[in-house]
């Protein structure tokens, strides 16, 4: 069944058509709030509120893209987070950078390889965890932006969708976002393996 045979059957009372939705759905929601906010369980919780939202709500859903829905939800209970955390912060940075290493979501960016080496496996986990210190060091904004655009590769109108701006505003902030990230993994060349490290900006 698709998907717009599903959310009509969901939006009509079908609690298993909406199982399936979410389902569907949920790996891509819970990664984008894992990596906004380094923090697993604070990823679950956000993930989950944001589809006893949706099921709340089904019925007001008009159309358009669900992905795009379901993600803005996501995108603006992570900023809801981000915000509380600030008024109020209670984990460090430190702690958040040794726990989002443990986490799943990192595997957005180290594709599995059953035949790599011991030391390829080392290699990809330092590039890793470079990029995923300099995804923290961007705006909270930034951030969202490049992991709609660059992770969950959706086009810019989607992108816009999520993040309810202009196309224009998604083009310029996503070209300062991937300026930035390549600025912070240039100060971090000696940390990387020889294999990843940027000769400069014009080759990044």
């Amino acid at each position: 069944m698709d998907e717009a045979a599903l959310l009509r059957d969901a939006q009509q009372g079908d609690l298993d058509a909406f199982n399936r939705l979410v389902l569907a759905h949920q790996g891509r929601a819970y990664a984008l709030a894992s990596r906004m906010l380094g923090d697993s369980e604070a990823a679950a919780d956000v993930t989950q509120e944001s589809f006893l939202s949706l099921y709340r709500h089904l019925r007001d859903f008009r159309g358009g893209s669900l992905r795009a829905y379901i993600l803005r939800s996501v995108t603006n209970a992570c900023y809801d987070e981000l915000r509380r955390r600030k008024r109020r912060p209670s984990v460090s940075l430190d702690a958040l950078a040794a726990s989002d290493g443990e986490n799943d979501s990192g595997r957005a960016f180290e594709p599995a390889d059953p035949g790599e080496t011991p030391e390829d496996h080392l290699t990809r986990g330092e590039m890793r965890r470079a990029i995923e210190d300099c995804l923290r060091r961007l705006t909270d904004e930034q951030r969202a932006v490049v992991l709609l655009a660059d992770v969950q590769a959706m086009d810019y109108s989607e992108v816009a969708a999520v993040m309810q701006t202009a196309l224009g505003t998604v083009k310029s902030r996503l070209a300062r976002a991937r300026a930035n990230l390549r600025d912070c993994l240039a100060l971090r060349g000696e940390l990387l393996p020889e294999a990843f490290r940027l000769e400069g900006k014009a080759s990044a």
